[in-house]
């Protein structure tokens, strides 16, 4: 059994979540300069079984398409290149990053903490691919 990895992108840094292999529960992986993430997940793929790439869709509160989207579809682009053989699923990501913030807050972070971008970034690809963990398991 594989795992399902989540990738939430940014311009400047993407946040990183896992499956544990049942696709159960979802696990905070890591934060990382959004320039080294390809360079990364060869490596991770190479040691664990990815079945599936869940990538967040980026759209503003009234539902149109966001900015970042063309960024988002050019990285996707790329993945299929290095992992032809790993399917991507997006998933909408809308509201995960103030989620995240409220976690932290009421997870009794310190404000130091609460102000690491990073941590917010790999909170909200652990939400973002728990929703998606939670909604396939509904269907």
């Amino acid at each position: 059994m594989g795992r399902i990895l989540a990738i939430d992108f940014g311009l400047k840094r993407t946040g990183l979540a896992v499956s544990d292999e049942t696709k159960t529960f979802a696990f905070p992986l890591m934060a990382l300069e959004t320039h080294e993430v390809e360079k990364f997940l060869t490596e991770y793929v190479s040691r664990e079984k990815v079945e599936l790439f869940v990538i967040g869709i980026s759209k503003k509160n009234d539902g149109t398409t966001s900015d970042i989207e063309k960024h988002i579809q050019a990285f996707i682009q790329r993945l299929q290149k290095i992992f032809p053989t790993i399917p991507i699923e997006r998933y909408d990501e809308r509201f995960t990053s103030q989620i995240a913030q409220h976690i932290l807050l009421q997870g009794g972070y310190k404000k130091k903490e609460r102000r690491d971008k990073k941590t917010t970034d790999k909170i909200s690809a652990t939400i973002i691919l728990q929703d998606f963990l939670d909604q396939k398991r509904n269907i």
